[in-house]
């Protein structure tokens, strides 16, 4: 069902049972596949295709080439329903491909709001993404990966399944991520590991000066030091006052230790 003011290309191919919201645009030879929604003044560009079993909010913008909602990459599906939901203000540049849940991991494969993925990324069955989130081009989320809100990527890294990358992470360009990734810290390299505190993304973000010093301090005895991690929390108690982002970084850290082979969400 097309909604008011809706653009349909007559070369557009669209399941019957597609609900299309008002103002939306589909594309020259756009794919729109069974029980889809598409939200309000979105836009479903020449080639683009959303598979199926997908809802997507409202000023969404799918490029060319691009598959979102396909069939989950795991030999464990059998045609069973499951779903892939997106929030607002998305875009997906050309040829991403982002797979829907599978019944094992809930199945629903979620991104929230205002996310950037550029060419070339893969989000994999299962996979949460909150807000505010850039990846870079060539990026591979692996499934069951969490990815925390405002997190960015350079090109070409690759998140191992079960990860989780925490609030406002940076992980550098090709970098093989295997464990969960710290919040407010940069991952990089290959194997990766911490380097540094992400200070653009913090300050951009609009963090406390003094904030941005406490985690500073706390990475450079966390990474640099190799104090034992209580150790260093203990320490840095004794100095003053821990802010909520010191707090958050504390209980992830300590998750991830609890999980297997550094993911909390390993099962």
């Amino acid at each position: 069902m097309s909604g008011v003011n809706a653009r349909i290309h007559p070369t557009a191919i669209i399941d019957p049972s597609a609900e299309l919201g008002a103002g939306v645009e589909i594309g020259a030879y756009a794919w729109i596949g069974p029980k889809v929604t598409i939200g309000a003044d979105s836009r479903i560009l020449h080639h683009g295709s959303v598979a199926s079993h997908t809802t997507l909010g409202e000023r969404n913008v799918v490029h060319p080439h691009a598959v979102i909602g396909g069939d989950p990459q795991d030999k464990k599906y059998v045609g069973e329903e499951c779903w892939l939901h997106v929030g607002d203000r998305n875009v997906f540049r050309e040829n991403v491909t982002v797979n829907r849940g599978t019944t094992l991991g809930g199945g629903v494969t979620r991104i929230g709001d205002d996310c950037l993925l550029l060419a070339g990324v893969h989000v994999a069955h299962d996979c949460i993404l909150g807000s505010s989130i850039i990846i870079a081009n060539g990026v591979q989320l692996g499934g069951h990966v969490i990815v925390q809100d405002k997190v960015g990527f350079g090109g070409l890294s690759a998140v191992h399944h079960f990860v989780t990358i925490g609030r406002l992470a940076f992980i550098g360009g090709m970098t093989r991520v295997t464990a969960d990734a710290p919040p407010f810290l940069i991952t990089e390299g290959h194997p990766s590991r911490v380097r540094s505190v992400n200070k653009v993304g913090l300050m951009r973000a609009g963090l406390a000066e003094e904030t941005i010093s406490w985690l500073k301090e706390a990475q450079r005895l966390l990474y640099h030091h190799r104090i034992v991690r209580r150790e260093a929390f203990d320490l840095l108690e004794k100095r003053g006052p821990v802010p909520e982002e010191g707090l958050e970084l504390r209980a992830f850290l300590r998750a991830s230790e609890e999980g297997r082979q550094g993911r909390a969400r390993q099962p």
